[in-house]
């Protein structure tokens, strides 16, 4: 405990929090339940609790065993924390559409496969009526809610919903200050006052964590294959994760587009 306290001290609490502490309980989760309980003994709590005393007995000390049982625990926890945020980066590039070259056909058919779901609004607005006529209030609430969300992103554009809220969030910039996010990000940054690039930067951070949060429920559905409740537990992490990043999604599309209305109603017009 008091290991952890001083590494709470001297690392950044997100890269604690989000990173080292969920690495360490995954290779717990691995080593207990996927290399010691399997799925022959996976609720046998007895046995989980003798491998970790047996653990914890061995690392009591300061032996040479002691410190090579430590250092082998260490290894796996901090290789895991380091690669999370790689695998983050390639959930967040496929979450905002921007696919590899080998993926594209998956991409294409994700994309067909929304498209064949997508309904009109007016279509969608029609069956609402005919539904509040029936008397099925709830039905036709959903289906308002359905037609004014995709009034609101149009017909799909991309594999994924992510990737057509920022492009909607592009297309919203451009129509209303004349540029585009990708020549003026970086302009943006540089030039932006200090409440603005601190939300920018929030945003920015939760969309990360939604992503990361990912990685790890995805990292925890495979450890299903040795240890069955892991499954699902990486499922219902993957849905709540899901959710977070939509919210992320729509909360960075929101502050980026505030800030870039915000950027061209400060700067002084031109001269003529």
């Amino acid at each position: 405990m008091g290991l952890l306290i001083e590494l709470q001290k001297r690392i950044p609490d997100g890269w604690f929090l989000r990173r080292l502490l969920p690495a360490a309980l995954f290779v717990v989760v691995a080593v207990v339940g996927g290399g010691e309980l399997g799925h022959s003994h996976w609720n046998d709590v007895a046995l989980a609790r003798e491998r970790i005393a047996d653990a914890l007995r061995a690392g009591g000390g300061l032996s040479a065993d002691a410190v090579a049982s430590l250092v082998l625990f260490a290894v796996p926890v901090v290789g895991a924390a380091f690669a999370v945020p790689y695998a983050a980066a390639a959930i967040g590039a496929l979450a905002s559409g921007t696919w590899p070259w080998w993926l594209l056909p998956v991409g294409r058919r994700l994309k067909a496969w929304r498209i064949r779901r997508w309904v009109e609004p007016d279509t969608l607005a029609g069956e609402s009526v005919r539904a509040r006529a029936a008397g099925h209030a709830l039905r036709a609430d959903r289906l308002d809610a359905r037609a004014a969300r995709a009034r609101t992103a149009g017909r799909p554009e991309s594999p994924t919903w992510s990737g057509d809220r920022l492009r909607l969030t592009e297309a919203n910039i451009a129509r209303e200050t004349g540029g585009d996010v990708v020549s003026g990000w970086t302009a943006l940054l540089l030039g932006a006052a200090d409440a603005p690039r601190a939300a920018l930067a929030e945003a920015r951070d939760a969309y990360d964590a939604a992503c990361e949060a990912l990685s790890w429920s995805v990292a925890f559905t495979v450890l299903g294959a040795w240890w069955w409740p892991a499954a699902p537990i990486g499922a219902l992490l993957g849905l709540a994760s899901w959710r977070s990043l939509r919210h992320a999604v729509q909360a960075l599309c929101r502050t980026t587009e505030a800030a870039f209305v915000l950027r061209e109603t400060d700067q002084p017009p031109a001269q003529p």
